[in-house]
């Protein structure tokens, strides 16, 4: 098998041989004169058709016609010109007759000349007579200028000549039931093919596309016409697809329904609130309680998907919504068997003794010496104490909610029933509750940290005689006086001997923020994962490549003896990677965040690390 480049569909000027055609990747080589090639795109369900009328178009500005279907006789020729008519009203594509069509058989051996007498019915510039010759698995090709003259693409036995000089005929051989049901997406980058060979591609597979209704007939119609296509030994179709289809109607207008009824409750006054706005916008359970919201809006509406990526995104979130129910109801049969919900809740409390317990003796070692270190000991005491007092009002606080703890967990876990995103946004929150404290930890050793920090450079800058204009948003200069100086130089001294205490409290309560970060991080990643995922299309790309083409490669079908070159044209799947890129669903996720650079000069100097907060202006 030779393989040719996509190069080959280009209105590239090949080299014509006195011998055979040559083919070798990644184009076809031709010695001597310079000829023009004229590219017949035939499908394969039409080599074995009964002689009759072929159907297609002439594709603008381009040296090619896409056979679509072959119409047989007995035909009268207005009928063929109404039904092309009619066609051409459902559809942009301008259907014409191409030529004929000729398949020998007994008891026809007039109708080659009879086909040939059509030219001057049906109107045309060129008319394209194909033949098959028993034997052969190629067949021969005349084309028909206005006026009479033609070009015969066949040579007689030991003969390697052409009539025509200036033109070649190519038959590329196509699936067209691969061709009409795949989207050819852009060409990724790194890949060499220019913007006509792009736009011939997609010329071909839109006309094939967009002739749908030409397929509509198939033997078992009672119409005058019969015709051979793809779909001409019945139409291709699914039962259960159809009563899906059916049922589907209804049920959109319940969930539409259903969710106008809980969009008129979220827009109530009390839950507009600004501070019950805000918690809930922080809160992972109704951040994703809002995207199924907004997703189920998008899957239930009765409006027909007319852009090909509009049904792929409807077509994914459906599918990874079923996936997640699914698995949330996989999640409910593990917890509610063999009382698992009881034994998590007894372990809940040991478990959060053990880190009360865990965190004391760190706050006590930093009390201490740490590691060797001088600390200043009347602050290390304060934040010390201060932090133990926080532990002990967490643990009273478990201890107190310790016999409602397996009814609260009881009821969570049926939050699953919604989806298995749902349960984990669910289980975020409950971490973040339940660590509320080393978070309060953090929070005060980051302010008092920012503080010192910033307390300091800006009393670095009073030494250097300058201040930070916070009109202009600048350093300007500036004179100061004796007093200040002195009053600077003392605070100065006071808060650079303080930030080693105050640093290393910073230092081990950022390092606990962060562990519980990454494991809400790890949870947020699976609840993205599931949400933008695009499941239905990586399945498409899996089982049904052709479905998603990036381009197409071409393998030498025949090459015999006075027929022209048959090319069969074969789909590129798109890379997995590429799916991925053009499919995946929008979440909160997918956008920007800040880089490694910007949060570890946050984590300096001790700014607050919120997703939500967007510092635009310097402080002093």
């Amino acid at each position: 098998m030779v393989t040719l480049s996509p190069l080959f569909l280009s209105f590239q000027h090949f080299r014509y041989s006195e011998q055979n055609w040559k083919v070798a990747s990644p184009r076809i080589h031709l010695r001597e004169a310079r000829v023009m090639v004229l590219k017949i795109f035939f499908p394969q369900c039409c080599t074995t058709a009964d002689s009759g009328l072929l159907v297609g178009c002439w594709i603008p500005d381009q040296d090619s016609a896409v056979v679509l279907a072959v119409v047989h006789y007995p035909f009268i020729p207005g009928q063929v010109k109404r039904y092309l008519t009619e066609i051409r009203s459902q559809t942009d594509v301008d259907l014409t007759v191409l030529g004929s069509w000729s398949m020998p058989k007994e008891g026809q051996e007039g109708m080659d000349s009879f086909l040939k007498d059509l030219s001057t019915i049906f109107p045309h510039s060129r008319w394209l007579q194909l033949s098959r010759e028993i034997g052969k698995r190629g067949f021969t090709c005349q084309v028909v200028r206005k006026g009479g003259m033609f070009l015969k693409e066949q040579a007689k036995e030991g003969e390697g000549s052409v009539r025509d000089e200036n033109e070649k005929v190519i038959i590329v051989h196509y699936d067209q039931r691969k061709v009409m049901l795949s989207q050819l997406h852009p060409v990724q980058e790194g890949v060499s093919h220019s913007k006509m060979e792009q736009s011939a591609l997609r010329a071909v597979f839109h006309t094939v596309a967009q002739s749908h209704p030409l397929f509509f007939i198939d033997k078992y119609d009672d119409g005058p016409l019969k015709l051979t296509h793809w779909q001409s030994e019945g139409r291709e179709a699914s039962i259960i697809a159809e009563l899906v289809k059916q049922g589907s109607v209804p049920v959109c207008k319940l969930l539409t329904w259903m969710l106008s009824l809980w969009s008129w409750l979220g827009s109530i006054r009390l839950l507009n609130v600004p501070p019950v706005r805000f918690i809930s916008s922080k809160l992972s359970t109704c951040v994703q309680l809002g995207y199924r919201t907004e997703h189920l809006q998008t899957v239930s509406s009765t409006r027909k998907a007319t852009e090909h990526m509009e049904f792929m995104r409807k077509a994914n979130i459906f599918v990874s919504f079923l996936l997640d129910m699914a698995l949330g109801l996989l999640l409910i049969a593990w917890l509610y068997r063999e009382n698992r919900i009881g034994k998590l809740a007894s372990t809940l409390v040991p478990v959060a003794d053990h880190v009360a317990k865990e965190l004391r003796e760190l706050l006590e070692w930093l009390m201490g010496a740490p590691a060797g270190l001088k600390m200043n000991r009347a602050l290390d005491q304060v934040l010390g104490r201060f932090f133990i007092y926080h532990i002990h009002l967490w643990i009273s606080y478990i201890h107190l909610m310790s016999p409602f703890i397996e009814m609260i967990l009881w009821y969570v876990g049926l939050s699953a029933c919604l989806g298995l995103t749902f349960a984990l946004s669910v289980l975020s929150d409950m971490v973040a509750l339940l660590t509320f404290h080393i978070y309060c930890f953090y929070v005060y050793g980051a302010r008092l940290y920012c503080l010192k920090i910033y307390g300091l450079s800006s009393l670095w800058r009073l030494f250097r005689g300058k201040k930070w204009n916070v009109l202009r948003q600048r350093v300007d200069s500036c004179s100061y006086d004796m007093d200040q100086l002195f009053i600077g130089t003392l605070l100065f001294t006071i808060l650079l001997f303080l930030l080693p205490t105050t640093a290393l409290y910073y230092l081990v309560f950022t390092l606990l923020r962060l562990v519980v970060v990454l494991f809400q991080g790890l949870i947020h990643l699976a609840v993205d994962l599931l949400n933008s995922f695009p499941l239905f299309a990586m399945g498409l790309r899996v089982c049904r490549p052709y479905r998603l083409a990036e381009g197409v490669k071409f393998r030498v079908l025949c090459e015999e003896e006075g027929t022209p070159l048959h090319l069969m044209m074969e789909i590129n799947p798109i890379k997995v990677s590429a799916v991925l890129q053009y499919y995946r669903t929008p979440t909160y996720s997918c956008y920007p965040r800040d880089s490694w650079m910007a949060l570890c000069k946050k984590l300096f100097v001790g700014e607050l690390i919120y997703p939500w907060k967007h510092k635009t202006t310097k402080t002093d």
